[in-house]
């Protein structure tokens, strides 16, 4: 294995369902919850998956969060983005994977000096991927 071919992959666990929360693979770090989750599901979330860093949900579902939830969730180091996984079939794969081709060009445009908005608004009109995930992308892999 090259050095360069370390797994670059970006892979959102999308869950539909409360009731799936109890079999997730504890070390989950990226999650979308396609479902309105309860705070009782976000605090169930978070103590199945413990390494967890992200939750995506979607625009509409972000509106209706109690504010209680959105603390608790960043005083424990988890992101919560706004975005939908758009074109996914959960029937097919569990997972939302962000391609590598435009984890790689993030990358790079981030690397060059660009904003994190600029780097989002670049990406956005090219892949069909929030502006939050393109940004969470942007900061997270430049520490990488």
């Amino acid at each position: 294995m090259h050095f360069k071919d370390r797994s670059t992959k970006m892979r959102l666990r999308v869950i539909s369902a409360r009731n799936e929360i109890p079999n997730l693979n504890p070390n989950e770090k990226t999650v979308h919850m396609a479902f309105r989750a309860s705070n009782v599901d976000f605090l169930n979330l978070m103590q199945r998956c413990p390494r967890l860093r992200m939750i995506q949900v979607p625009p509409s579902y972000r509106k209706t969060m109690s504010n209680a939830i959105q603390v608790f969730l960043e005083m424990q180091g988890v992101e919560m983005l706004e975005g939908d996984v758009w074109g996914h079939r959960k029937d097919l794969d569990e997972y939302y994977t962000v391609d590598d081709t435009t984890l790689e060009e993030i990358r790079v445009l981030a690397a060059s000096g660009a904003s994190v908005d600029d780097v989002a608004d670049q990406i956005h009109k090219k892949a069909r991927i929030s502006l939050d995930l393109i940004k969470y992308i942007a900061k997270t892999k430049i520490t990488a």
